[in-house]
């Protein structure tokens, strides 16, 4: 610490966390102890702009950064120094070097946002110690992340953890990437008006007529946490996790989500000599994949030293 009680010149991690409405940006010392955090918009022309006020405001305020991670939607490039696809959303983000981007003198990793979140649980959050967890965010759509024996799992071309796009029913109707019948059209927001036959148009005011005792809202329900279990109990028989971690607006939810999972879950699961996996929710709530940058540059920094 200098005079003024803020971390020296080169004593903190910036993990940025880049979505469709906004940037969150969180200053962390090496430990993971919180120093500042920051949220600009992104929902604009200028996002490139407002990034760059941000970062160059943090560098003003507490020096410049040790190390710097980048988290955002999409499957990054090979060197894993930008994001390589991700159509139709932050125009100018496909093939943008975040390192001559930011002027870092140091390399920029960047990581896709789910695989992100679950390196932040893993390092301060719900999974903890853990070695074996996946991670499903269930919010518009329905994202994921694997972490298997301690390591990141990215698979051949990085779209490792796509578990939205894992089929459910062989006969239903394809999904964007053209998948059918998949986890993602069955429980995400961005498919409830279609699936409720244009009763709700967001799952949380759906949740609120289920805890008000709604029959049709909770066979609407009912159906998604059928849906969501086959999902689950499948990924459990792939992977054998420790626990699998559920984050994300759905989430929110809480009890009403996660009390007739359970259940579900009891009725299907594969559990040899009785062996339960933990269903756990997350820790760090939207913040878990500023977080997961952070710990990934801080792992990129010490290799490169």
């Amino acid at each position: 610490m200098n005079a003024s009680g803020q971390p020296a010149e080169g004593g903190y991690l910036l993990g940025l966390d880049l979505g469709g409405t906004r940037l969150k940006v969180l200053a962390l010392d090496p430990a993971g102890i919180e120093i500042r955090r920051e949220t600009v918009p992104t929902d604009g022309p200028d996002w490139k702009a407002n990034v760059l006020e941000c970062v160059s405001g943090f560098s003003t305020r507490l020096g410049h950064p040790m190390a710097v991670g980048v988290a955002a939607a999409g499957l990054p490039s090979a060197d894993g120094k930008s994001i390589a696809f991700m159509p139709g959303r932050l125009p100018g983000l496909e093939g943008l070097t975040w390192t001559g981007f930011l002027q870092s003198p140091l390399p920029v990793p960047v990581l896709n946002d789910a695989h992100a979140a679950l390196l932040g649980e893993f390092w301060m959050g719900a999974a903890r110690g853990m070695r074996d967890v996946i991670l499903l965010t269930l919010g518009t759509g329905v994202g994921g992340a694997i972490l298997s024996d301690g390591n990141l799992l990215r698979g051949h071309i990085g779209r490792a953890g796509h578990f939205g796009h894992i089929s459910i029913n062989a006969h239903g109707p394809p999904d964007l990437v053209n998948t059918p019948g998949s986890l993602e059209d069955a429980i995400g927001n961005q498919s409830i008006r279609s699936r409720s036959g244009g009763r709700y148009s967001a799952t949380a005011d759906l949740v609120a007529d289920v805890t008000g005792g709604d029959p049709t809202a909770s066979a609407i329900w009912n159906r998604m946490i059928r849906d969501l279990a086959v999902g689950i109990s499948s990924l459990i028989n792939v992977l054998d996790p420790e626990a699998v971690l559920i984050g994300g607006g759905i989430a929110a939810a809480g009890d009403a989500l996660f009390r007739p999972l359970s259940a579900e879950l009891d009725r299907i699961e594969w559990r040899p000599d009785g062996h339960q996996v933990k269903i756990l929710s997350t820790r760090l709530g939207d913040w878990a994949g500023a977080y997961g940058a952070a710990f990934h540059a801080l792992s990129h920094h010490d290799t490169h030293r």
